[in-house]
C-alpha cells in the first residue's frame, strides 16, 4: 500500500504580514491548524469541532525561509510519522507550489486522544488507526 500526504492549500492573507513584510511566524502554526481541521473534516468527515478526538500537546516549527505576499498562497502537506497507545504525531511540509522543494518550514505536532467529559486521556480506537495507515510514513 502507498503512504501519501494529505494536502491544503492556503491563501496568503494580507494580514499574515509583519512590518517586515513577510508572513509572520505564529502564522505558519495557523497554516498548520487548518491543515490538521481539514485532514479530520475530510477523512472523518466530521463536520463540527465537537468531533475532535484529541488535544494537542507539542507543536514545533523550522522556518527556513520567509513566505512574502508575493507567494499568493503556501501549501501544506500533513502525515502521520508516529502511532502510539494514546498519542499519534503529525508532520508538516510547508511549501511553494512553484518550488515545491524548497520548504518554507518543516514542523511536528503531537496530539493526544482525549474524553471531555471524563477529562482524560484514552487510548487511539483502532477504527482511527486503521484509517490513517495510509497516511503513516517517518
Amino acid at each position: 500500500m502507498n503512504k501519501k500526504r494529505f494536502t491544503i492549500n492556503q491563501s496568503v492573507r494580507f494580514r499574515d504580514i509583519d512590518a517586515l513584510g513577510h508572513v509572520n511566524n505564529a502564522i505558519y502554526f495557523t497554516y498548520m491548524e487548518e491543515a490538521r481541521k481539514e485532514f479530520f473534516m475530510q477523512i472523518f468527515n466530521l463536520s463540527s469541532a465537537e468531533g475532535f478526538p484529541f488535544i494537542l500537546a507539542n507543536i514545533s516549527c523550522n522556518f527556513n525561509r520567509p513566505v512574502r505576499f508575493e507567494d499568493k498562497s503556501v501549501s501544506v502537506d500533513i502525515w502521520v510519522s508516529k502511532l502510539g497507545r494514546k498519542s499519534f504525531t503529525f508532520k508538516y511540509n510547508i511549501y511553494s507550489q512553484t518550488e515545491p522543494s524548497l520548504a518554507f518550514a518543516t514542523a511536528e505536532s503531537v496530539q493526544v486522544f482525549y474524553d471531555y467529559h471524563s477529562n482524560k486521556t484514552i487510548e487511539i480506537p483502532t477504527a482511527f488507526k486503521e484509517k490513517v495507515q495510509i497516511y503513516l510514513a517517518p
